[in-house]
């Protein structure tokens, strides 16, 4: 079993809070990616959308695109209508050879939110979850038929962040309905992400590796902060410079016959963390963790 080290380029220009990382050139945040050893880049919003300039672009970093977020609206419109909103970012990710698309429920969602506390995150009543989990497997069948697996990211600030939302989420969706599992947004979401994976490894599509801060973050809750006011103190970083261990998480990816992407994202502001170094100490304790555990990085990972 093989898998690559990717990286999210939210280190450096972060989407959310566009002013952080705002005079950085997308060609600097790509030679800092290759030249660290990554295989491979999540789409970033500075991102050319057309494969026709992706491609080029990438190649000429020796990076793949790995995938990239998709925001859905699954609780205010029907699969079909989501499944039309969706194809132009599935094309791009089907012309540039991805293997995951990522997605996450954002119609009510508060994450990109300033203004409002992390507290008061969206939540889903029993009587929700049916609807939304058919329209999400019915979404997920369609990008299957189109050769990618579908990798639902939980995230706080939204309806799946907690393990109550995680469990009913895995009950009301089919096996075609994976799952990005973040390490970070578990830990703080109150989610072991261990337990997930020896629970439900046949969901498991996609891996984000960040760490936290737990005092931070409790401080941040603490304050009636949002979910950026979090990410500007510090709740995240990188594997290595946290409280995550990701030796008995890689050996648990090991047992389960993990194959693909180990994602390195930590968005964290960058006049103060320094993408290219703290990304240079996450890969390093990734690439440790995996080759301890038996987890065998493929060509370029």
């Amino acid at each position: 079993m093989t898998i690559e080290f990717g990286v999210s380029p939210i280190a450096w220009i972060n989407d959310d809070m566009p002013e952080l990382g705002a005079d950085t050139a997308l060609q600097d945040v790509l030679r800092d990616i290759s030249e660290l050893g990554f295989s491979g880049v999540e789409l970033g919003g500075r991102f050319p959308k057309d494969p026709a300039e992706l491609r080029p672009l990438l190649d000429g970093f020796d990076l793949k695109l790995v995938g990239g977020w998709y925001s859905a609206s699954l609780l205010t419109r029907t699969a079909d209508e989501e499944i039309a909103a969706l194809q132009p970012h599935l094309a791009l990710l089907k012309a540039m050879g991805c293997r995951v698309f990522i997605i996450a429920e954002t119609s009510n969602a508060i994450h990109g939110d300033r203004a409002m506390p992390l507290a008061q995150r969206p939540r889903l009543a029993p009587d929700q979850w049916d609807a939304f989990g058919q329209r999400l497997s019915a979404v997920a069948d369609h990008v299957a038929g189109h050769g990618l697996a579908l990798a639902y990211h939980h995230h706080l600030g939204t309806v799946v962040e907690d393990a109550d939302d995680l469990n009913a989420f895995i009950a009301a969706t089919s096996d075609a309905v994976g799952l990005t599992l973040d390490t970070g947004h578990a830990v703080l979401g109150g989610i072991d992400p261990l337990a997930v994976i020896e629970t439900w490894p046949e969901r498991i599509r996609h891996f984000h590796c960040k760490d936290v801060r737990r005092e931070v973050f409790a401080q941040v809750a603490a304050r009636g902060d949002s979910f950026l006011d979090g990410v500007l103190a510090g709740m995240f970083t990188v594997p290595g410079d946290g409280e995550i261990d990701y030796g008995p998480l890689m050996r648990a990816l090991r047992r389960q016959d993990y194959e693909g992407w180990v994602i390195l994202e930590a968005e964290q502001d960058p006049a103060k963390a320094d993408p290219r170094a703290y990304a240079e100490l996450g890969l390093g304790t990734l690439k440790r963790q995996a080759l301890a555990s038996g987890l065998a990085p493929g060509a370029g990972g």
